[in-house]
């Protein structure tokens, strides 16, 4: 199953690809960065369309969300390839392969069911980086959203903005973007790192929600001036209220680097919070229920507390307000708390 995608242009014989930044220039049978996308008689197919690497019911919290339907599961699933290749990736095996031939496609309204039937509240791409499955996301969430499902994605975020606005259009209401670095950084040196927080931006003007993941590469993106410059962009241009994850990364495929020191977490959360004023931080990949609990950042009472990608303990009021001191909490979507 391939299906043609329209965010293409023609340039003499060849076409540009435009559903991500990367704007592959591709020649007549060949195929892009993501290894998705090719040039068949001068259109532009997605071959990877429908061609699934994993299909699972997973919590929200392990995307991580933590303010986005709350204690709810996604049927979660990926697809093959990326357009970036990060050089630490967890699951490189299937970001660094390209769409098996031999996979057979699984139809839309398939994985719909699926997630029905399992009773899951939402859908949610992930694993590999879900541009690579995104003519094939516009069909799942939009008619998901028919069937009362929540479409979100975890992603690098680099997208066009037609491409983000089309996802938005059909569904997709969340967004957990992973902001791999800044400008200068020794790796990812062919990413503009800016236009992540200007689709992360656009998305909240479209009202959807965003959670910014910042996982603190040893030797990469650990340094003074690339963490200041990514906790001044989310202040900025974001918002304090947007959540940040600030997360450890352990070595996995071509880094061998050292883990991240959790001394080094603690630092830059204190520096986001209290320097560019982020009101929820969180530290994962540390196995701390302190760090993944939200405190009100008016009063500093308790009010979620999570554990094991679960929530274990729900305080705020019917409005989602601190019930100390009535300070609103930016929470999106229908918690699913029965305690």
């Amino acid at each position: 199953m391939m299906k043609i995608e329209e965010l293409y242009q023609k340039e003499d014989n060849k076409i540009r690809c435009l559903v991500c930044e990367r704007q592959c220039i591709i020649a007549e049978g060949k195929s892009g960065v993501c290894k998705n996308y090719a040039n068949l008689d001068g259109k532009l197919i997605h071959i990877g369309y429908g061609k699934l690497s994993a299909v699972e019911s997973r919590p929200i919290e392990v995307k991580p969300f933590f303010h986005y339907y709350p204690n709810s599961t996604a049927l979660t699933f990926s697809g093959f390839g990326c357009n970036f290749y990060c050089p630490w990736c967890q699951n490189y095996h299937l970001s660094f392969s390209e769409p098996p031939k031999e996979v057979g496609a699984i139809p839309p309204r398939e994985l719909v069911d699926l997630a029905l039937k399992a009773g899951d509240e939402g859908l949610c791409a992930s694993f590999n980086e879900p541009a690579t499955l995104y003519t094939y996301l516009l069909d799942v969430f939009e008619l998901g959203k028919k069937r009362g499902l929540y479409g979100c994605l975890v992603t690098n975020g680099y997208f066009t903005i037609k491409a983000l606005e089309r996802l938005i259009e059909s569904g997709v209401s969340g967004f957990s973007i992973d902001i791999k670095g800044c400008p200068g950084i020794k790796v990812l040196t062919t990413v503009d790192h800016k236009k992540v927080f200007r689709n992360a931006k656009r998305a909240l003007d479209l009202n959807a929600h965003v959670e910014m993941v910042y996982l603190v590469v040893t030797n990469a993106n650990d340094f003074k001036e690339c963490y200041n410059w990514i906790f001044k962009m989310h202040s900025e241009m974001l918002g304090e209220n947007v959540p940040l994850h600030i997360n450890r990364y352990y070595p996995m495929n071509y880094w061998r680097e050292p883990a991240t020191s959790v001394r080094t977490l603690l630092v830059l959360k204190e520096i986001a919070q209290k320097e560019y004023n982020i009101n929820y931080v969180y530290l994962g990949n540390i196995g701390s229920i302190e760090h993944e609990t939200t405190y009100c950042p008016k009063c500093g009472k308790k009010l979620i507390v999570r554990f094991g990608c679960r929530v274990v303990e729900w305080n705020l009021t019917k409005d989602n307000r601190c019930p100390r001191c009535g300070e609103k909490i930016p929470i999106y979507g229908k918690p699913n708390i029965s305690f």
